[in-house]
């Protein structure tokens, strides 16, 4: 699925007037590719991948899915195209703490309306593809950061989405582990020919990504294509 970004403008109250977050943007991202954002704080990275999500509605500008405007669609025609076809990972895992590995991705084939035991033997797949396939049983407090965050990857994934949607992965985690999970990134983006894009502000991950883009003040550049 190849996301574009045309013309994408985003402004937030701010008193009587009004703060630009996005200034005009326009990105395209291709399947079997990882894109970098990156940009100091405040940038307006996270509010780019915000509208990429579907989760603001931008000021002007489309956001294209394989041609398809998602401005044109109303609501429910918008959430279903975010529960079918976009994977989020948040920085924060935000597993929940009573749940197994295995039910965090199991609660989101019930929370799409998918027969929960039908869905087991995809979730198995999925904890096993990110090499943890031996925790399905564990809690969140069992696991290390790294596995928590792996878990998180899972269950991003865990509707089969064409376009992944990641926030600061590794930002809790110490450079090793923070390492394992981009290669995981790449290797999973490859494998499933996903649309990835990535807020990072970790240098060292750029030479990883096919594409980096860099948003300074809600505009963007591309840096590199490797």
């Amino acid at each position: 699925m190849t996301l574009h970004l045309d013309d994408i403008t985003l402004t937030y109250p701010d008193g009587d007037q009004r703060l630009t977050a996005l200034d005009h943007v326009s990105l395209t991202a291709e399947p079997g590719t990882l894109t970098a954002i990156v940009g100091p704080s405040g940038s307006g990275k996270s509010s780019l991948l915000a509208v990429a999500a579907t989760l603001i509605t931008p000021d002007s500008g489309r956001v294209l899915l394989d041609g398809l405007d998602l401005a044109q669609l109303g609501r429910a025609e918008t959430a279903k195209v975010r529960r079918e076809q976009i994977g989020i990972i948040f920085q924060s895992s935000n597993l929940l703490a009573s749940l197994t590995a295995m039910d965090q991705l199991l609660v989101i084939a019930h929370l799409n309306g998918t027969d929960v035991a039908a869905a087991r033997g995809r979730a198995k797949d999925l904890l096993d593809a990110v090499g943890l396939a031996a925790q399905a049983d564990k809690r969140p407090h069992q696991l290390s950061g790294g596995q928590r965050q792996r878990v998180t990857i899972a269950r991003g994934l865990m509707n089969q989405p064409s376009l992944l949607l990641v926030d600061e992965p590794t930002s809790a985690l110490d450079s090793q582990r923070g390492e394992a999970i981009l290669r995981l990134l790449r290797q999973l983006t490859a494998d499933r020919n996903l649309t990835t894009l990535m807020v990072t502000h970790n240098q060292d991950h750029l030479a990883g990504a096919d594409r980096v883009t860099e948003i300074v003040d809600g505009r963007t550049r591309q840096l590199a294509t490797w």
